[in-house]
């Protein structure tokens, strides 16, 4: 298999997850897989390291070009141990997914699949994000690998920009009209909370909310894609820097002194 791409394949819903499951068939006629995924839920979880406690990680099967590895790390922990400790040779492809739940939008910032892709573009390695606005769990993820595996062998062929990696985001329809490359809407959380009691009476709080847009929908924003029954593909970057605002701040900042 050394002369076939190798394909590092992680989540955020868990190592035993229907996604992970889905997105590891639909990847097998691209080369070798190796899949390297937390060890139950880890939704959320953005970049976020374990740093104050070791982790751990086991190979549950090895079986038709596939390795399959739990770890009880987060999931950029799991690219990070995968490609250090575990890979005998960089990825020619990280894949991360398929999560249920869209990742549209400011949900770029939260989620860990996107997480786990953005850990393999630091590294290097062309990475992409799947999601399927769904979560039911017997919701259908055929548009969801029909698309995930064109954008991957896409990638595979033509490569990516250095420090740029792809978000997917299949919309929860009955028949997915098309793909959409996007921009990222500027959506965000409204009402995230809803309360309740616990045994003891005390007030809790679960996270919950849904996306708004105060500005008026752009033609290029992947919720409105989704909304209209097409596929969102944006390119998102690691270099988070605002240019177009740095000369303004420089000019703003010549007289400030240290004293």
């Amino acid at each position: 298999m050394m002369n076939s791409p190798l394909i590092l394949i992680t989540n955020d819903d868990g190592v035993d997850a229907r996604g992970i499951i889905e997105l590891a068939e639909c990847l097998k006629p691209l080369g070798e897989l190796v899949v390297f995924a937390p060890d139950g839920p880890r939704s959320g979880m953005s970049g976020a390291i374990t740093s104050s406690i070791p982790i751990t990680f086991s190979l549950l099967e090895e079986y038709d070009g596939m390795r399959v590895y739990s770890c009880t790390g987060t999931p950029v922990d799991c690219v990070k141990l995968a490609v250090n400790n575990v890979l005998d040779r960089k990825p020619d492809l990280l894949v991360s997914g398929i999560n249920q739940g869209g990742n549209m939008s400011v949900c770029v910032h939260y989620s860990g699949t996107l997480g786990a892709a953005a850990e393999g573009c630091i590294f290097g390695i062309p990475s992409l994000g799947v999601s399927l606005t769904d979560y039911n769990g017997k919701a259908s993820f055929g548009a969801c690998r029909r698309l995930g595996l064109s954008v991957a062998q896409l990638i595979l062929e033509e490569g990516l920009p250095k420090g740029t990696y792809l978000n997917l985001n299949v919309p929860n329809v009955s028949r997915v009209k098309g793909l959409r490359v996007c921009r990222q809407s500027g959506a965000r959380f409204v009402n995230e909370y809803m309360t309740s009691e616990d045994a003891g009476g005390e007030t809790v709080y679960w996270l919950t909310g849904s996306l708004y847009n105060e500005q008026p929908d752009d033609p290029e924003d992947d919720t409105l894609a989704l909304d209209e029954g097409y596929a969102s593909l944006v390119p998102c970057r690691i270099d988070v820097t605002d240019y177009e605002y740095m000369q303004q701040l420089r000019r703003m900042t010549e007289t400030i002194t240290i004293t």
